[in-house]
């Protein structure tokens, strides 16, 4: 393994529990829109918006762990940068449309999904089980795309496909975070 890679799987093994956060994030926001299925709009805007907010913070808090160099810092970056964005303007327009919601969240969905399979990609060198956060990206750039192809199903509808993404999406993240924790067990020397 080079340096680079050997500095990688440090990080990803050591750091596991970034994904695991990012995961139970996103899974607490899908459990919460299941709870509150008949929430308001503005409800949700503002739960999208806090999810989007430490989604955003935990992709700079993975990038400053990074190694310099490392392809996937900029990405990293990128999608922190534009989660915090999309958090923020959630929170300075709270009475958003229902349809700017929709493109709002698809757009985030789709840069989330290309960021993350780009880096899947990369890290097919590196890890194993780099298919999950494919299968991650995967469903994100899919959950964007559906809600391009069909912006205004109903207010509650809308919640229901964001819970369950969300859902989806988290336990997919978590499932890697653990996959890299139990490989660092196996595969990094006892520090």
């Amino acid at each position: 393994m080079n340096t680079n890679g050997g500095t990688m799987a440090e990080l990803l093994t050591r750091k596991w529990w970034l994904l695991a956060l990012r995961g139970l994030a996103a899974v607490l926001f899908g459990v919460l829109a299941f709870i509150w299925p008949g929430m308001t709009l503005l409800t949700l805007v503002y739960l999208f918006g806090f999810y989007a907010l430490i989604n955003g913070a935990l992709a700079f808090v993975h990038a400053y762990y990074a190694p310099k160099g490392f392809p996937k810092f900029g990405g990293l970056i990128f999608e922190g940068l534009f989660s915090i964005g999309a958090g923020l303007i959630a929170f300075i327009t709270p009475g958003i449309t229902a349809l700017a919601l929709v493109l709002l969240i698809a757009a985030w969905a789709i840069v989330t999904g290309i960021v993350e399979i780009v880096a899947a990609v990369r890290l097919r060198k590196v890890i194993t089980h780099e298919w999950l956060l494919i299968l991650a990206g995967i469903a994100s750039l899919a959950f964007g795309v559906l809600l391009i192809i069909q912006p205004v199903p109903g207010a509650v509808a809308l919640v229901w496909w964001v819970g369950a993404f969300a859902l989806a999406f988290g336990v997919l993240l978590i499932s890697l975070a653990f996959r890299m924790r139990n490989w660092g067990r196996r595969e990094m020397p006892a520090a």
